[in-house]
């Protein structure tokens, strides 16, 4: 009898831990957004946070939706990065609508005028979404013409974990052009860096295919990096700290 209960509490919280590891596994990727995101709603600055980050991300977990279409992976991988891409299309739509409230007078530029010296710098958050589409679109009739070739699909599966790899450099290259980090969230920096090190740790000790584990190596030497420019531009300040000035047109916007 004892050990009939013993077993049933056992599986109860086998059960328990497996459905926080899934949680986490689902939303933990989402979390470091969180901070930033309130960061850039209470100053109504968003200088300091690069929309490229956005861009790779995007890029990232939607040739990995299409990667399953050629090899199939577990379902939880699969809503992570739904929810990613949901998740960058809220922090975009809230930069886009806080940089224009602040540059009223600046000209208007929009994705159907295909000039490549504005990329990914549009006026409005639609912009954005049309190019997500179209590029979705042109990805996925690619896919299904060459989804018979294992060349092709593990070609994609590279190019998205290597993008994803790719996602702090934005950040990284924002920082050197400001000569600052003002207002970036050093705590969305420290959980891409725990993160990062806990998904490395994993790639080795299960013996994933050494692109996994490469360029987790190489996320977690950039977010390094930018811990380094925090430290960095904090110690040897190259420009005057900024002052945001409140206007009631953000308000407004948001």
């Amino acid at each position: 009898m004892e050990d009939e209960l013993f077993d049933q509490i056992v599986s109860v919280f086998n059960k328990l831990v497996s459905w926080v590891a899934a949680g986490a596994m689902v939303f933990g990727g989402v979390v470091p957004y969180i901070p930033q995101y309130r960061d850039i709603r209470r100053t109504q600055n968003a200088e300091g946070f690069s929309t490229y980050v956005c861009l790779v991300l995007l890029v990232a977990n939607i040739l990995r939706i299409l990667f399953r279409f050629g090899r199939y992976f577990e379902t939880l991988l699969l809503w992570q990065s739904i929810i990613m891409i949901a998740t960058m299309l809220i922090m975009l739509n809230l930069c886009t609508n806080v940089r224009m409230a602040t540059e009223i007078n600046t000209k208007r530029r929009s994705f159907i005028d295909f000039d490549w010296n504005y990329f990914w710098l549009w006026s409005r958050f639609v912009d954005y979404v049309q190019c997500v589409l179209a590029f979705t679109l042109v990805a996925a009739y690619i896919t299904y013409l060459l989804l018979d070739s294992a060349l092709f699909v593990e070609t994609l599966g590279f190019l998205a974990v290597f993008a994803e790899a790719m996602l702090g450099t934005p950040q990284l290259y924002c920082n050197y052009q400001n000569k600052s980090t003002e207002g970036m969230s050093i705590k969305m920096v420290l959980m891409w860096t725990s993160g990062d090190t806990f998904k490395t740790g994993y790639f080795l000790l299960t013996q994933a295919p050494v692109q996994f584990w490469t360029c987790g190596l190489l996320q977690v030497f950039v977010d390094i990096t930018i811990l380094f420019q925090v430290y960095y531009y904090s110690r040897y300040p190259q420009k005057p700290v900024s002052h945001t000035v409140s206007h009631t047109t953000s308000a407004k916007a948001l």
